[in-house]
């Protein structure tokens, strides 16, 4: 697709899950943006090629994953596209939307209800409270960690019923490697020199919004607008909209219509295919 002044605007959407789902949870988003005459990728985290049900049955290969090497695998996907994509991330994922971005990566990043790159200090207690099933026991650092259906309704689905949050469960969730939630969620700040989820908040790259919701447990409001905030040095655009009344399931439940719109319309007015910042 192109524009009268022969810019050439985004024509592919990658969108990447975050922990304790697959891409299966962007079902519905795939065909929503097919139909606008999108190509749309949803790459999973390596070794996440098999259904949700594989998955529960063999968490070993949750347990083993790395950031780095998602990452690596991530950014494959986005530098395959004929044009920079516009990437869009949810929890975990906008972390990796982040780190996309910090490689140069992308037109433009959307990071919803996003788990927070190094040097986010904020931890509200609805945060602590939702992964403390993660973090109650040394050992789960070397573990896939499941929410059991009660634990997921806290972390997740706090603004649907019992009956539509244990639905949700059955369908999309899974495990988490431990050691993503204690490096990632409790020690990257107190450990020395830069983690796996640092990035240069001072540098330029593709602008980026993030979207959080006012009833998110998980990740609170207060630590998508620290992370934002963090950005207040770069030269690229960053945006901050949080959205009333929406929990961390705010891509499934009920509206998601809404979100995904508005997702897709800030990134097409501040896409920048360009990438002037581009190092890689």
């Amino acid at each position: 697709m192109s524009d009268p002044t022969g810019t050439t605007t985004p024509d592919t959407i990658v969108l990447v899950h975050g922990l304790w789902m697959t891409p299966r949870s962007w079902e519905h988003w795939v065909p929503y943006y097919e139909e606008k005459g999108f190509t749309v990728l949803t790459p999973g985290y390596p070794g996440f090629e098999v259904e949700v049900e594989e998955l529960r049955e063999d968490p070993e290969r949750i347990a083993r994953l790395t950031v780095p090497e998602v990452v690596d695998h991530l950014a494959q996907v986005v530098q395959s596209t004929p044009t920079p994509p516009i990437v869009i991330g949810h929890s975990f994922g906008g972390t990796l939307t982040q780190l996309l971005l910090a490689r140069g990566l992308g037109s433009v990043g959307v990071a919803i209800d996003s788990a927070p790159t190094e040097g986010v200090r904020v931890s509200p207690l609805s945060q602590a409270r939702s992964l403390l099933p993660a973090l109650r026991s040394p050992a789960n650092r070397h573990r896939a960690v499941a929410f059991t259906p009660e634990e997921f309704r806290y972390a997740f689905t706090n603004t649907l019923s019992e009956e539509d949050s244990l639905r949700v469960w059955e369908r999309y969730a899974i495990a988490a490697p431990g050691h993503w939630i204690f490096e990632y969620g409790l020690f990257a700040n107190v450990k020395p020199g830069r983690q796996e989820t640092w990035v240069d908040y001072d540098a330029d790259r593709a602008p980026l919004l993030f979207v959080a919701g006012e009833k998110d447990h998980i990740m609170p409001p207060s630590v998508n607008r620290s992370n934002a905030r963090h950005y207040h040095r770069s030269p690229a655009v960053t945006d901050y909209v949080e959205l009333p009344g929406r929990d961390h399931w705010t891509c499934g439940a009920p509206g998601w219509e809404e979100v995904a719109d508005l997702a897709l319309e800030w990134a097409l007015d501040h896409a920048r295919v360009d990438r002037p910042w581009a190092t890689v």
